[in-house]
């Protein structure tokens, strides 16, 4: 088995996004047209069928299968995917996984909220 990735400390220090999934935390990094967000799921599950603007994202960690389209496929470590706009997909998560997504989407994710002891 390959070792777990850790982000380093220039990647854990950018902004925490607010994910709509349980077991999901993201890191932020936000450009001027797209946003790139280093994803970390601790946890197995799924995310619905939704669509948004182009996406595309390589899997540093773990195994998913992914439906773009109506099409599922099996993406591990290296594998990369990319998602047109507007196609509906949905993702399983068949281990803890970590990837590096870019959206063509500034707005995609927002960065979560700080707290009194953030």
């Amino acid at each position: 088995m390959a070792d777990k990735i850790l982000y380093p400390e220039m990647i854990e220090r950018l902004p925490d996004i607010d994910p709509p999934n349980p077991g999901v935390r993201g890191k932020l990094f936000q450009g001027e047209g797209l946003q790139a967000v280093f994803f970390s799921v601790e946890t197995t599950g799924e995310i619905a069928p939704h669509a948004h603007q182009a996406q595309w994202g390589v899997v540093l960690e773990g195994e998913l299968l992914m439906t773009v389209g109506g099409v599922t496929q099996k993406y591990g470590r290296g594998d990369s995917y990319f998602i047109p706009a507007g196609v509906t997909h949905s993702v399983k998560f068949l281990s803890p996984v970590k990837a590096l997504d870019l959206f063509d989407e500034p707005a995609r994710y927002r960065p979560k909220p700080l707290t009194k002891n953030s």
